[in-house]
């Protein structure tokens, strides 16, 4: 987070330590949220997420202050449903995935994104590194005799989908209106639509005082802390530097999932997310010279 600058002061934290730390929190609160899952579905586990998040986006951005139409209302509302939904499905891959594994399949969403926008021989390589890197994985790194592998990498893929999606969303909503305040709209309207998902176990965090601040401190170190960041950090930062730190989240959460799960991968999986992580670096470094390859005023989901 870098200071305003004065005579002669420089900035206390470098805006690239900030962009790293808020990569750090998001898989961090992915991995504490694997440690939910023996207590109760990744579904629910995900849903207590967006309620806390969009509880917290409420206080924070007040968005009943700013003028809406029907038109913004709605486009706000299919903002956070795909929001939610990309929650879903990358939540119930990582109940059958090593984190690392899913959030570098999960990657090939915005890898997408920006190949279909740009050209040229960039887009090309970084189109060939992303199936080279999903070949890897899927082909060398994961026991497909495991039951768990099939759904996993689907549910990966389609939260890298989604992600898509909610990118494509983002974009336009963010070029009319403060994206933050449309996302606090959207998380909570998610929160409403998705409650059916998660009501059969939802209690099981309200009957334990220790479920509900670790679910708590999921949405927090997922959501809150990387908001809060991006605020600062996202818009410090030059085109080529936010391509290199994309590029490094996937290796975090790998990082987190190694630390944090003990969850060792193997040399499939390394292989395949240093292709995955190049060709993040690749697609985000394509086309205007203020690339997003992530949600715009979000962070990565995890």
């Amino acid at each position: 987070m870098s200071l305003p600058r004065g005579p002669g002061r420089r900035p206390a934290v470098p805006a690239p330590a900030m962009f790293m730390v808020s990569g750090a929190s998001q898989y961090l609160g992915a991995a504490v949220a694997v440690g939910l899952f023996v207590h109760m579905p990744a579904t629910t586990v995900a849903w207590w997420r967006m309620l806390v998040a969009g509880a917290f986006l409420l206080v924070w951005r007040r968005p009943w202050r700013a003028p809406w139409t029907r038109r913004t209302l709605a486009a706000s509302a299919l903002f956070g449903v795909v929001l939610g939904a990309m929650n879903l499905l990358f939540y119930s891959a990582i109940y059958y995935l090593p984190l690392g594994t899913a959030v570098s399949l999960e990657y090939l969403g915005p890898v997408a994104v920006a190949a279909l926008a740009g050209r040229g021989l960039r887009v090309r390589v970084a189109i060939g590194l992303a199936l080279l890197g999903v070949v890897s994985i899927s082909g060398l790194g994961l026991d497909w005799s495991d039951p768990g592998t099939a759904p996993g990498v689907l549910l990966a893929v389609l939260a890298g989908a989604a992600w898509a999606v909610y990118i494509l969303l983002g974009r336009r909503i963010a070029a009319g209106r403060d994206g933050l305040t449309s996302l606090a709209a959207g998380m909570a309207v998610a929160a409403v639509v998705y409650a059916p998902v998660a009501a059969p176990t939802v209690g099981i965090a309200l009957r334990d005082l220790a479920l509900l601040a670790t679910v708590v401190g999921v949405g927090i170190l997922s959501s809150l802390v990387p908001y809060a960041i991006e605020q600062v950090a996202l818009t410090r930062l030059a085109a080529p530097t936010f391509a290199l730190l994309t590029s490094l989240l996937p290796a975090t959460s790998l990082a987190a999932g190694l630390v944090v799960l003990g969850q060792v991968p193997t040399a499939g999986e390394t292989v395949g997310l240093v292709l995955i992580s190049v060709a993040v670096l690749l697609a985000s470094r394509e086309g205007d010279p203020e690339p997003r390859l992530d949600r715009p005023d979000a962070p990565p989901p995890g």
